[in-house]
Parts: C-alpha cells; sequence; structure tokens
C-alpha cells in the first residue's frame, strides 16, 4: 500500500521545485521512485494532478486543490512530530543558517551558542553574507533578515522588532556641527541605505510625523556599508541600534535626535518551503524569537 504522507510530499515537492528530476534531487530519490509516488497518488485520487510536457509542469483544477490539502496535512503531521521530540525533550540534527555580518555578530552567535548546549545533539552551520542566497539552492534551513520589504512570496516567520538610531562619529560632528532636528539632516551628509529610500527619511516626532529630504555622497544596498563609512567620519546614517551598540557604548559613535522616531524593522526567520518545518527549526525559531524579544525590541535612551 503507498506510503500517503510520503507521496503527499513528494507531489508538493515536484510541484514547488519545479520538475520531478528537481524534486528527486532535493529529496535525495531516484527520478523514478518520484514518478511512481506521483503516479500511485493520482491513482488515489482518481485524477491528473499536474499537466507535464518536456518543458513545462502546471496544476490541474484537481492538482491546485489537492497541492493546497497536502500543505495542511503536511503540516499537521510536522506538528504532531515537534510535539512528539518536544515531549522526548531530546533535539537533534543540523540546521544551516544565513544571516548578515553585523546580525550574527550582534545576535545570532550568541543565541547559536546558547542553542547548541541546551541541545547537545544539534548543530548549527552559520553562513556570513551581505547578499540573499537562494535557500533551496544553497540547502539553507533558515535566513534570519531585518527588513520590512518581505517579497509578497516569501515564506517567513516574524520575530519580534528592531529599533533604529540615528548616528554619526565624533569625527564627523566636530567637522560639520549636530543637527538640532531632523529637517538640519537635509543639509548633511546622509548615507542612504536603500530599504529607507534614497531621497527621504520618514520619522514619528514630537510633533507628529515628519519627512526630510536628504542627499549623501555614498550608498548602499546593505547596512555593513554604510556602518563602516559612518565609523570612519562619511556622514550620518540610519542603523538598527543592536548592531551599533558597541560603538554608542565606546563613543565611536553619537546617537542623534532621539526625540524623533523611526518606524521599527521587522525580525525575520525565513524558509523555503511552507511545508515541512522540522521540529528542530521549529524549536530554533522559538528559541530565537525569545531571545529576540529580549535582546532586540529596544530604542536608544532619550
Amino acid at each position: 500500500m503507498m506510503d500517503r504522507l510520503t507521496a503527499l510530499n513528494v507531489f508538493v515537492t515536484i510541484v514547488e521545485h519545479g520538475s520531478l528530476s528537481a524534486a528527486a534531487s532535493h529529496l535525495d530519490m531516484s527520478r523514478a521512485k518520484v514518478s511512481r509516488y506521483l503516479s500511485e497518488l493520482e491513482t488515489w485520487m482518481d485524477a491528473r494532478l499536474l499537466h507535464r510536457t518536456t518543458r513545462n509542469l502546471s496544476l490541474t483544477g484537481v492538482g491546485e486543490e489537492t497541492f493546497n490539502a497536502a500543505l495542511g496535512v503536511l503540516n499537521m503531521a510536522q506538528s504532531l512530530e515537534g510535539i512528539k521530540q518536544k515531549n522526548a525533550l531530546d533535539l537533534e540534527g543540523k540546521l544551516r543558517v544565513t544571516s548578515s555580518y553585523t546580525l550574527v555578530d550582534s545576535l545570532l552567535i550568541d543565541v547559536v551558542n546558547d542553542f547548541v548546549k541546551q541541545w547537545p545533539k544539534t548543530s548549527i552551520d552559520i553562513l556570513s553574507t551581505s547578499e540573499p542566497l537562494n535557500l533551496i539552492e544553497s540547502r539553507i534551513d533558515l535566513a534570519i533578515r531585518i527588513t520590512n520589504d518581505l517579497a509578497p512570496n516569501v515564506v517567513a516567520k516574524r520575530l519580534g522588532e528592531c529599533r533604529s538610531v540615528i548616528c554619526a562619529s565624533p569625527e564627523y560632528l566636530a567637522v560639520h556641527g549636530t543637527p538640532k532636528d531632523v529637517q538640519a539632516l537635509a543639509q548633511h551628509n546622509c548615507l542612504s541605505y536603500n530599504y529607507f529610500g534614497r531621497s527621504a527619511w520618514e520619522f514619528d516626532g514630537p510633533n507628529g510625523p515628519e519627512s526630510v529630504s536628504i542627499k549623501g555622497n555614498i550608498s548602499a544596498n546593505v547596512s555593513e556599508v554604510l556602518l563602516s563609512a559612518t565609523l570612519r567620519g562619511g556622514g550620518i546614517s540610519l542603523q538598527p541600534f543592536p548592531t551599533v551598540k558597541r560603538y554608542v557604548d565606546t563613543g565611536a559613535l553619537i546617537p542623534l535626535l532621539s526625540e524623533w522616531k523611526v518606524e521599527a524593522l521587522g525580525v525575520y526567520a525565513v524558509y523555503a518551503t511552507r511545508k515541512q518545518i522540522t521540529p528542530l527549526q521549529r524549536a530554533f525559531m522559538d528559541f530565537l524569537s525569545e531571545r529576540v524579544g529580549r535582546s532586540l525590541n529596544w530604542q536608544p535612551e532619550s
């Protein structure tokens, strides 16, 4: 008799990866075995689930209904497995996690260190990178990102939020002066991170929302570049506070205009698929969410 749970898993993997061959590679199965599971599932459903040509693969009407139902079944199965493992008090396995250099350094490495101490049969492989990776191609289990601009099709769990701070080095302020209000930023060299936009920064100030047109001679798509330039006296930038706290504590950076608040950024765990969230993934996300709540959700002191 067909293992229907496995067949549903194979079917969902085919759809998400776009072909039988890609699904076989992902599942570490032969293509023939993947094809057999699909055929048996179609026999069980008494319907064709996929339109297949040499170049294309698409869901039939029944296939789309089956796909959505399969996601629910697989998620339920994983939840039950998570309960089982949680009760067994014995997590094991390996996770591959990716994040930016600054977030790894300011948060993730401490979380990972504590997690593997608590669960000694687990191991975590951290990939630090300034560029988003293709999670499937890179075999990444979780990507930890700070953003309010996730793509609509991204599968993610919100872990918490992160406050930001306007900051500059003492050297920059000594030469150019300290802005007294956010409108004065228009007269300064503001280093723009693409998330905030190149032409305006938005604030919630003492008198309500304010928008400030800014200009500067350095912009970048990753905050690490702007942090480095800010530390070198290149200008004023907006930074996630946890990544600059050490520099604020030592005086290498000065927080500015604390009465004007910047919109908080979401902290997310991003993963490749809606199905098969393993007990280890779920446990690590819960562990990280609790730590984010304690470590990131703060605003610099006024």
